[in-house]
């Protein structure tokens, strides 16, 4: 295992506020954070190892470039058929001994996955996936499910579908700094595209979204190239870290660093949480996170 530094990011613009507040006014108690879920998709090219990324407008707590995800609902606690790996096999994979909480994560995952990017883990067995998910009784389910008007049980069911969670891999826990006005506690998961399903965003509310290549993201991550195509108004003339969260730049590091899907997702990972700290360089206001350094040059401190 890579030996752990304290390394260190840059503070996205929409924290600047938040962040001067707290240190001017000492440590308080932080705001609760909500239970979150995300899902890394992934593919293979001939670039390189391609993942999902789309725009989030506002503030999100997941960063203003994101992998699809989002807060839990309360019916993710709902029954839905299930296939793969048992609830208590994800306890203890993500690291808790609340059972029903990490049931609640990996079905969130799944749902929001299938939210924003219409792809879904889920088939009629444990051999199967099911496909062409982009028509546009598919974008209707996304939309009502999205907007709460149906569960995403009662959408699996009527379909006859069970959620495919052997599909999913864990990768890390992410909570936003305690600063922060909106936090997220996120759980963090990976899966490869499913065959004959293509993300798509998701009608009335998806802004940008395509895939990215992690070796192109990362050699261009002091570049504003993809805040500039994106064209928003937070986004325009930000680099890379300004976009995301520093967890989500260590996946995309880690990504860019494997060869291919298999070798990213057979690699062996022990369950951790990512949490920020505020600290003050030369002046400068940035986020400190306990990482291991994956490309040379990072800026860091060993412990």
């Amino acid at each position: 295992m890579p030996q752990l530094a304290r390394r260190l990011f840059v503070l996205p613009p929409e924290l600047e506020g938040a962040a001067r507040n707290w240190q001017q006014l000492g440590e308080r108690t932080p705001r609760a954070a909500r239970l979150a879920s995300s899902v890394v998709l992934l593919r293979d090219s001939p670039h390189g190892l391609e993942t999902w990324m789309g725009y989030r407008p506002g503030s999100s707590p997941l960063g203003v470039v994101a992998f699809p995800g989002g807060s839990l609902d309360a019916s993710d606690d709902d029954p839905v058929a299930w296939l793969g790996p048992s609830p208590q096999h994800w306890a203890e994979a993500l690291g808790t001994d609340d059972v029903g909480l990490a049931r609640r994560h990996v079905v969130g995952a799944i749902r929001e996955l299938f939210e924003e990017t219409g792809v879904l883990l889920a088939g009629p067995d444990l051999s199967t996936t099911v496909e062409g998910t982009s028509g546009t009784e598919w974008m209707k389910a996304r939309v009502a499910i999205s907007d709460q008007e149906k569960t995403f049980g009662e959408f699996l069911a009527k379909r006859g579908l069970l959620l495919r969670t052997d599909l999913l891999k864990p990768l890390v826990n992410w909570l936003s700094p305690d600063f922060a006005h909106r936090r997220f506690n996120t759980r963090y998961f990976a899966a490869t595209l499913p065959m004959n399903q293509q993300p798509t965003l998701l009608e009335g509310k998806g802004v940008w979204g395509r895939w990215v290549t992690a070796t192109q993201a990362i050699a261009d991550r002091n570049t504003t190239t993809l805040g500039d195509e994106i064209g928003q108004e937070n986004t325009v003339g930000l680099t890379l870290g300004q976009l995301l969260v520093p967890g989500a730049e260590i996946m995309l590091e880690k990504m860019a660093a494997a060869n291919g899907c298999i070798a990213y997702l057979s690699y062996k990972r022990k369950a951790h949480m990512y949490q920020p700290k505020l600290v003050e360089e030369d002046g400068v206001l940035m986020l400190e996170v306990e990482a291991a350094r994956t490309t040379p040059g990072d800026p860091q401190r060993e412990r």
